[in-house]
């Protein structure tokens, strides 16, 4: 599979719900997985002109993750991002974050976060790592919501999470602003980070 293709390396087609015990939710998830891009996403919002939030997501990555539901801490997250797959729903404003101004993705080509503790009470997992965006690496913890878990109309073992975190910007060196004339500053400081994922067994 290309690092980056957005299609599973296993044929998966949408289909409803089905209430039959395959929909279930499975008594133990511990194994190894495969993030399914094609069902996943990493997104961020940031605040525009102090006034009203821009939101954009990463439309290329892939990742691996290890769970182990009986001793947490064996777990393991690996996610590398493409950077010049970033995009806002506006053309103008995402060649801008693909310059040096941000993601400078001509030096950086990709984001990449590596986990370094997980820890888990019931359903809520909280996994910290390092983020290295511009090859400056920071710890960073994201809180995720486990919200299910079912084997596939087509044999897949899945597994969702959906979590998030804010960071500031500016640790990553991410600093281009540009003052208002009633005050405050064109874009936040703080960027909150997206995600909702589903994965497959390995």
């Amino acid at each position: 599979m290309a690092l980056f293709s957005r299609k599973s390396s296993t044929a998966v087609i949408d289909a409803p719900a089905a209430s039959t015990p395959d929909s279930q939710l499975l008594d133990d998830i511990s194994g190894a997985y495969a993030l399914d891009p094609t069902h996943s996403r990493i997104g961020f919002s940031a605040r525009h002109a102090m006034v009203t939030k821009v939101r954009g997501q990463f439309d290329q990555f892939e990742g691996t993750a290890v769970i182990d539901t009986a001793v947490p801490a064996n777990s393991k997250v690996d996610v590398t991002i493409k950077a010049d797959s970033v995009t806002t729903g506006q053309e103008q404003r995402d060649g801008h974050l693909k310059t040096a101004d941000f993601f400078d993705v001509e030096k950086h080509e990709n984001l990449t976060f590596t986990s370094t503790d997980v820890a888990r009470d019931g359903a809520e997992w909280s996994i910290t790592g390092d983020l290295t965006i511009n090859d400056v690496t920071r710890p960073v913890t994201i809180v995720f919501e486990e919200t299910g878990s079912a084997k596939d109309p087509y044999g897949n073992v899945r597994v969702g999470f959906e979590g998030s975190t804010t960071i500031n910007r500016s640790d990553w060196g991410l600093s281009f602003n540009a003052a208002l004339e009633t005050g405050g500053v064109l874009v936040s400081e703080k960027v909150a980070l997206e995600f909702d994922i589903s994965a497959i067994a390995a």
